[in-house]
């Protein structure tokens, strides 16, 4: 029965009212259904196309519904009126009136007219003319609403072939529509004679274009393309970006994106700078069933080198310069995964000097983001994790990338490998866990640290060969050991050259009991073994003096440090009518033999040390594996928590650790001097104490310090606020360290880093950070170090003052950076002033410049 036999039954002209009709008609390319054939036997082939077919014509079937239905028999169409709805393959028109044409197989929809796509498209219009199929027709008044929030607009649309939507003297934007007044031009729209949206070719074309923001014409263009909001990927041109600096010159980057394939692409972006040349930069990405990876590559022949500083503080010699890095990541299964993230480049500078992208990004609108960073790190890697179980394995390099960072003494790590397991069931009704370290390195030459003080300077900085001078005193370069003080009393060792292995395994058992008082009472114990095959090099200049620091004459170290203990708690609670109070004195014994093998196991994981509340009751206060406590020691606190109705809360904890039986560990220092000048390494420890305050969620302020155990002196202070009030967000983080001349370290260190943002309005905002170097003789040791005095030494780290805006459809943010005294760092400049401008078009792109004023200074320097 085809549609014109169902219409043709309901006879005249007459108005079929208060109903609603949902009709089940066929408008196009459906055949007439035969009600004659005989039934016979099927087969399971005949049974599924018949199944399909029936899905196939119900797709293709039209339902109205409507308040009235109105069939003109003389004029040969049907008229739906009253919040008419048609359905038909998967699109919704409606309007307040819709009528069918079946003479000539057109549509006509008015008032109120829209039809939603399959896909959630939106189209509106003041008037719908279409076929039959909905695939062809004109539309006034068009406005075209996308799923990602999108907007077409023009006074007149045609549609061809479902395909392509031609939009005369259109408008696009991504941008919503003032809800204030709707009438008002949107932050920005591309208004063009013709724009062309080609469904099958998911493009935009763009004819006689421009780009205005509220209405007003900034920028013209006779013809651009771009994505349609379906694209996550196509082949094209990317959105340039720009960057400046006196290094360098001016320069424009224009990426060009091909993607070759669903599963892998292409990316080449030539920068053009007036001052270098051309930088290339390729990248190749490619994703897999069970991973994916990256290769980037990048380079330049330099057309003045001489931009740069000379060695050693530059890399001023060099025609060619570049990089290449590459990251992956591979699942073997649920449970394991495997990966990579190496990077290589031809000098120390090279990132830092043309803002590499790949670890500085120059595009990035935050603060301090140009000041960059100060190494690179290789890693292969294997990572394991089960349901109670962890293991992770990984191959590290290192390179350094200031000017006083000397590579041969930096080591390469072949592995370092990690697994911890726990048990359940329970054991004996507690928790017991196995714990197993690996690590082997190698280091070609031994790393030193200078002891000595003359004049109140460390002259300890020493470049092997020296060949350079500063007002005809030598400049040294390297953190290390003059000549002739190769010996304890002037030089410690922060690594040794050779290969080193070992071999940690630790088991251990706790179990949590609470008595009919509420005490608290945690029994524990464990077992730790270890073993070193040592391999230490001791030919050439520097390494010829290790035997001086580091016994060299065993092969191999074994060590072993059982231990048992137990803490203890008793909370005191007390509800009050401004919330709950819980004093909890903490106490905690720890009975081991002495440690053994000090100096004689290679301390290289354990070098940092920081005493305070974060580890007072832990089993060992050292950081890594290669150190171990040994002996009996006790550690006492006691905490206080208080706990608002209103959900804000205070806490606060005071404790010392003490030495009862046996040799301090902390006293006992081996070749890198860990433990002296930590605050443990006398039999009564310092005082640590932690104050955290949030009387609201707005506020929050925490404060950690360490006191001297005779005199109450400060040793230690670190203190950080977070507060918001309003649209205004602010924190602040200030430092105090004592000096640790048993470390090197002769002076305090002190400073201050504040930030803040201010949101204008719900779009607008300002913020600012500084870094403040409080310890200004820093400053002057280094100046005099390097042979040449300053009155005014520089306090102010880094300055960051920066404007943003964001919406629905529009980033924008400009900063000012100004950091201090690069030129120890990138070889480039003594102080750094950095604008950085973005700007994006949400579905358009984004177009950012960078500048950089540097000043290539060297004055007092000469080769």
């Amino acid at each position: 029965m085809t549609g014109r036999a169902f219409f043709g039954r309901l006879g005249s002209s007459m108005l079929k009212r208060n109903t609603i009709a949902a009709l089940a008609v066929g408008i196009a390319s459906v055949g007439p259904v035969s009600w004659t054939d005989a039934p016979v036997a099927q087969t399971l082939t005949d049974m599924l196309a018949k199944k399909t077919q029936k899905a196939n014509d119900k797709k293709d079937r039209l339902a109205v519904e409507s308040r009235e239905l109105v069939y003109d028999k003389d004029k040969n169409t049907v008229s739906a009126i009253g919040n008419a709805q048609l359905y038909y393959q998967g699109r919704v028109l409606e309007a307040d009136k819709v009528t069918y044409d079946r003479a000539n197989n057109r549509v006509y929809a008015e008032g109120n007219a829209k039809m939603t796509e399959a896909t959630g498209q939106i189209v509106y219009g003041s008037k719908f003319e279409l076929t039959g199929d909905f695939k062809d027709g004109f539309i006034d008044s068009l406005r075209v609403d996308t799923i990602d929030k999108t907007h077409f607009v023009a006074p007149r649309g045609e549609r061809t072939g479902g395909e392509t939507t031609v939009f005369e003297h259109g408008t696009y934007t991504a941008c919503d529509a003032c809800k204030d007044d709707p009438s008002k031009p949107p932050l920005w729209q591309v208004r063009a004679k013709r724009i062309i949206h080609k469904n099958e070719e998911r493009t935009v074309y763009y004819e006689d274009a421009t780009l205005e923001f509220y209405g007003v014409p900034i920028a013209y263009v006779p013809f651009f393309s771009a994505p349609d909001n379906t694209v996550k990927r196509k082949t094209g041109f990317l959105a340039p970006h720009y960057v400046a600096s006196s290094a360098i010159g001016y320069g424009v980057a224009t990426p060009f994106f091909w993607a070759l394939a669903p599963n892998y692409d292409l990316t080449i972006t030539p920068t053009f700078l007036t001052r270098q040349g051309v930088l290339g930069d390729v990248e190749w990405r490619h994703r897999l069933i069970n991973g994916s990876y990256n290769v980037r590559a990048t380079g330049i022949f330099q057309q003045d080198p001489h931009a740069f500083l000379q060695p050693p503080y530059g890399a001023g010699d060099r025609d060619f310069r570049g990089a290449i890095d590459s990251r992956g990541k591979f699942l073997l299964n649920d449970k394991w995964v495997w990966g990579w993230d190496v990077a290589a480049s031809s000098d120390k500078w090279f990132y830092q000097n043309y803002k590499y992208r790949g670890y500085a990004n120059a595009n990035a609108i935050s603060a301090f983001s140009t000041l960059g960073f100060r190494e690179t790190t290789s890693t292969l890697y294997l990572t394991g994790q089960g349901q109670r179980s962890w293991f992770d394995a990984r191959a590290f390099y290192f390179r350094g990338l200031s000017y006083a960072d000397w590579q041969k003494v930096q080591p390469v790590v072949h592995p370092v490998i990690d697994y911890d397991r726990r048990f359940t069931p329970s054991v004996l009704g507690g928790e017991l866990t196995v714990n197993a370290n690996f690590t082997s390195l190698t280091r070609s030459q031994t790393d030193y640290q200078s002891l000595v003080q003359e004049n109140g300077v460390t002259p300890g900085r020493y470049l092997f060969p020296i060949g350079y001078t500063a007002n005809g005193t030598p400049i040294s370069l390297y953190d290390s050991c003059a000549p002739g003080q190769f010996n304890p009393a002037k030089c410690f060792v922060r690594g040794p050259a050779g290969t080193y292995t070992r071999l940690t395994a630790d088991v251990s058992w706790r179990r949590t009991f609470i008595d009919p008082l509420g005490e608290s009472w945690t029994p524990f114990l464990s077992a730790r073994g270890d073993v070193l095959f040592k391999s230490p090099e001791t030919s050439g200049y520097f390494n010829s003096s290790l035997p001086n620091f580091l016994d060299t004459s065993d092969d191999a170290v074994f060590r072993g440090m059982p231990a048992v203990g137990l803490t203890y708690r008793y909370p005191f609670v007390a509800d009050t009518s401004w919330g709950t109070h819980v004093i909890e004195p903490i106490g905690q014994i720890i009975a081991r033999p002495n440690e053994t093998q000090v100096g004689k196991i290679v301390n290289e994981d354990s070098q940092s040390l920081v005493f305070d509340d974060t580890n007072l009751f832990e089993t060992t206060k050292f950081s890594g594996y290669d150190r171990t406590e040994g002996g009996t020691r006790a550690n006492v606190g006691a905490q206080y928590t208080f706990t608002m109705n209103n959900g804000g809360y205070v806490s606060a904890l005071f404790g010392q650790s003490y030495q009862v039986a046996g040799r301090n560990s902390y006293n006992n220092p081996d070749l890198t001097r860990t433990g002296w000048d930590s605050g443990l390494d006398s039999q009564r420890s310092d005082f640590v104490s932690r104050l955290q305050i949030a009387p609201t969620s707005n506020i929050a302020v925490t404060a950690r310090s360490r006191f001297n155990e005779s005199d109450f002196a400060l040793k230690r202070v670190e203190v950080q606020a977070q507060a918001t009030f309003g649209s205004l967000a602010t924190s602040i983080i200030y430092a105090r360290y004592a000096a640790q001349p048993s470390l090197g370290l002769f002076t305090k260190r002190e400073g201050i880093s504040t930030s803040a943002r201010y949101d204008i309005t719900p779009n607008w905002y300002v913020q600012g950070s500084v870094l403040i170097d409080l310890s200004r003789h820093a400053a002057e040791r280094f100046y005099q170090v390097q042979g040449y005095q300053t009155s005014n030494p520089v306090g102010i780290g880094a300055i960051s003052l920066g404007a943003g805006y964001h919406d629905e459809c529009t980033t924008f943010g400009i900063v000012y950076q100004n950091s201090s005294k690069q030129t120890a760092a990138d070889g480039t400049k003594e102080r750094v002033q950095t604008v950085l401008l973005r700007l994006e078009l949400r579905t358009l792109g984004s177009a950012s410049y960078s500048y950089n004023q540097t000043t290539v200074t060297t004055d007092g320097i000469t080769q």
